[in-house]
């Protein structure tokens, strides 16, 4: 299921470095020096979040998977989005994607997975709350992604290790995103839990 993924070499750094300048972004945070983390893609409004998300995976040098629905994994586009570290997800079966995540954090040295709790461009109501599980049952940290576009800045935030107390652990994530604003801010539902 998950395909080797991405290593960028100063080649993709620099492309990456210079598609942000162009845009007018700039790169805040440091990546934690952990081997494994969940890293939380947020806020998810456009489809700009996708280029830009990984132009900064390429300046920062980190090899990240992502999941995507299957119908991007076809041809042309199947073998690029495979070499970016992307895994198909086939939304139409019921499978167990936090079961499968955590075995393979379980099973890999070395694993960075990048989650948009939103799960879609468009706005919704509330988070979902795989990539919590995913961290929680792997024992793995969870890392606060961010693209905030009022000011051009997309990086990493704090890290944190999920206690089990969703709610407690989801006002913290809330209160960072807080100051982030999406591209389409009205689409941005911001660590809202379904009750």
């Amino acid at each position: 299921m998950f395909t080797k993924g991405l290593t960028t070499d100063k080649f993709m750094a620099g492309t990456g470095l210079i598609f942000l300048k162009m845009l007018g972004w700039s790169i805040g945070g440091k990546v934690p020096d952990i081997k494994k983390f969940v890293i939380i893609a947020a806020p998810h409004t456009t489809n700009w979040d996708f280029p830009i998300t990984l132009a900064i995976t390429f300046v920062l040098k980190i090899k990240i998977y992502w999941m995507g629905k299957a119908e991007m994994f076809r041809w042309p586009f199947g073998a690029a989005c495979r070499w970016l570290g992307g895994i198909p997800i086939d939304r139409s079966q019921s499978q167990n994607m936090v079961e499968q995540s955590i075995h393979a954090f379980k099973e890999m040295d070395n694993l960075i997975m990048i989650i948009p709790p939103e799960g879609s461009r468009k706005k919704v109501s509330y988070w979902k709350t795989g990539f919590y599980h995913i961290a929680l049952g792997a024992k793995v940290p969870i890392v606060l992604g961010y693209l905030d576009y009022r000011r051009k800045t997309g990086g990493i935030g704090h890290t944190f290790c999920p206690t089990g107390n969703i709610e407690k652990d989801m006002q913290e994530i809330k209160a960072f995103y807080a100051t982030i604003t999406g591209k389409y801010q009205d689409n941005f539902s911001n660590a809202a839990l379904k009750s």
